[in-house]
């Protein structure tokens, strides 16, 4: 369900809302005719492009997110929005061995759409944070009212739309990620 919704990110919950009908076609199809690999082709390319219209609806030309601050922002280390990027693929892709409702909770898929617009200087409507959760709207706004009260996120009034809020990651909770993806790399988890 998208409440003022723009035509991009109506063609992101349509790409979204396809792909999961091809997903139910995938199943009936693979027993029959070997159509299985291509299907997932398919699936796998509306999610994609379902994500690249989220992202380049999520900002409007010339708004980058505030960096966020910090008395010591000189030992926060940089991430690499690939990096960012290849988590969520990743994923993404286990949703193709293991039912979806295994993975249902979003607050993790929240934080890295959520970094990965931070580190590309991207701003995020809440419309397009509910789809990055990959869980029903309602379920991920419940999710969204929570890490905001939790104090993870930061609700901000789009100051050029009055019916548009952005959700960004508080400074603790950014500072915190980016020292987790550095502990991940030094490990060599990633």
């Amino acid at each position: 369900m998208l409440i003022d919704a723009d035509e991009a990110e109506r063609a992101a919950a349509l790409a979204i809302a396809t792909s999961r009908s091809l997903e139910t076609m995938r199943v009936a199809d693979v027993a029959s005719d070997g159509t299985g690999a291509r299907l997932r082709q398919l699936s796998d390319e509306v999610n994609r492009i379902a994500a690249t219209l989220a992202r380049l609806s999520s900002a409007p030309v010339g708004s980058p997110i505030r960096p966020s601050g910090g008395n010591d922002a000189a030992d926060i280390p940089s991430v690499a929005p690939e990096t960012v990027r290849s988590i969520i693929g990743a994923r993404r892709l286990r949703d193709r061995f293991f039912s979806e409702e295994l993975f249902a909770d979003p607050a993790w898929d929240m934080l890295l759409n959520l970094l990965q617009a931070e580190v590309s200087h991207l701003r995020v409507p809440v419309s397009s944070l509910c789809i990055a959760a990959a869980v029903p709207a309602t379920t991920a706004l419940r999710w969204l009212k929570s890490l905001v009260d939790q104090g993870l996120f930061v609700r901000r009034a789009d100051p050029h739309d009055g019916r548009r809020v952005f959700v960004e990651l508080a400074p603790d909770t950014s500072r915190a990620l980016h020292r987790y993806f550095a502990e991940v790399e030094r490990t060599q988890i990633i």
